[in-house]
């Protein structure tokens, strides 16, 4: 039996300096719902971690992590607030994509409309923010909200961007609320988390060799994992110069308790063995690492004071945390479905739905 799926646009991995913060809103509707796949979702992040949650199944706005309760004690109104507006964005959704369906001559079958936003605090003091709508997992329309232009990617969303131009104010208020409104709430958030999200979790390591098929050849495997915030230096070096082209490396993944790991691969020849370091710098450290093959078991034997009885039991290192303070984390957001949205023709009453009161207040607060 043929099940009938999605098309979801991957944006991939977003990089972000040490000590950045973000906050991202994604927003996600389908014009056919299916088993375990609401018709409408929105899902609020702060660095990668979900904090708020909505669906057009349980039709309210919810906290996704424990400390997002607190903001419900400040702003009693906080949550039924948010929930009228998502109920408001729900049906502007729906007659959205009917919209583009009918632009594409799409009379049925399955089909997505995406839209993604965010703004992010960077670790030199300087802000960025961003906008990005989709349609059946391809690129629709994006802001430029320096210049406040938008950029199109096809035919019919040409349509949208001549509409959305004529009227300046549109795109104004975007840049106003990417700019300053999500910005102060970013801010928040990072207050109210504080505990969970500049926390630090210092990296346990483990280096190993793997033969090929080739008695020339074999290759070395550094793996990190454990750590937290998500940014972290890791390299193979040979002769203390760095081995970057030779390297292979996975992306920095999360783990299900929050944190991450890393995986870096490099080919050497067995009698060089010796010279190959992997160097990791991260913030819960006191100072970097450099760790290199020491025996069958890959495991270089920790000194006095830098294991843990867990690591070692384990067949892993684990190293001391940093004294010197707390550092921040930085943002890097996996989205593994897509982002975006559009509207134009019928889209009209998409947009006089944004002008009732300030348009902003469609934005989440």
């Amino acid at each position: 039996h043929h099940v009938l799926q999605p098309r979801f646009r991957d944006f991939g991995t977003l990089g972000r300096p040490a000590s950045s913060h973000s906050l991202r809103y994604f927003y996600t509707a389908v014009s056919e719902p299916g088993q375990g796949l609401p018709q409408f979702v929105q899902v609020g992040y702060v660095d990668d971690q979900p904090i708020t949650h909505y669906d057009s199944s349980t039709r309210r706005k919810r906290p996704a992590v424990p400390w997002m309760g607190k903001v419900g004690e400040d702003d009693a109104q906080y949550w039924e607030r948010g929930t009228r507006k998502l109920h408001s964005d729900e049906q502007a959704f729906r007659e959205s994509l009917a919209t583009l369906q009918g632009y594409h001559n799409q009379s049925g079958g399955l089909h997505t409309l995406q839209w993604m936003f965010g703004c992010e605090l960077r670790s030199d003091g300087s802000k960025g923010g961003y906008m990005q709508f989709g349609y059946d997992g391809r690129d629709f329309l994006s802001l430029d909200k320096e210049t406040l232009r938008w950029t199109a990617a096809d035919a019919t969303a040409q349509l949208t961007k001549r509409k959305w131009e004529k009227d300046p104010a549109i795109a104004q208020g975007f840049k106003v609320y990417l700019e300053e409104t999500c910005i102060e709430w970013l801010q928040r958030y990072l207050e109210y988390g504080k505990e969970t999200l500049q926390r630090t979790e210092p990296p346990t390591v483990r280096v190993t060799r793997h033969k090929s098929s080739t008695e020339d050849v074999e290759t070395l495997v550094c793996r990190a994992h454990g750590f937290y915030p998500k940014e972290i230096e890791a390299a193979w070096t040979r002769a203390g110069e760095s081995r970057e082209q030779e390297t292979f490396r996975s992306r920095v993944a999360p783990n299900p308790d929050g944190t991450y790991y890393i995986s870096l691969y490099t080919d050497v020849e067995p009698e060089e063995r010796g010279l190959y370091r992997c160097r990791v710098a991260h913030a819960s450290l006191s100072q970097p690492l450099a760790l290199a093959w020491e025996g069958p078991a890959g495991l270089r034997r920790p000194r006095k004071g830098e294991g843990t009885d867990r690591g070692l039991g384990s067949g892993k290192l684990s190293f001391p945390r940093k004294d010197a303070g707390i550092r921040s984390r930085a943002a890097r957001v996996v989205w593994g479905a897509k982002q975006g949205m559009l509207w134009g023709g019928r889209c009209d009453s998409w947009q006089e739905s944004w002008k009732i009161g300030p348009w902003k207040e469609r934005l989440p607060r």
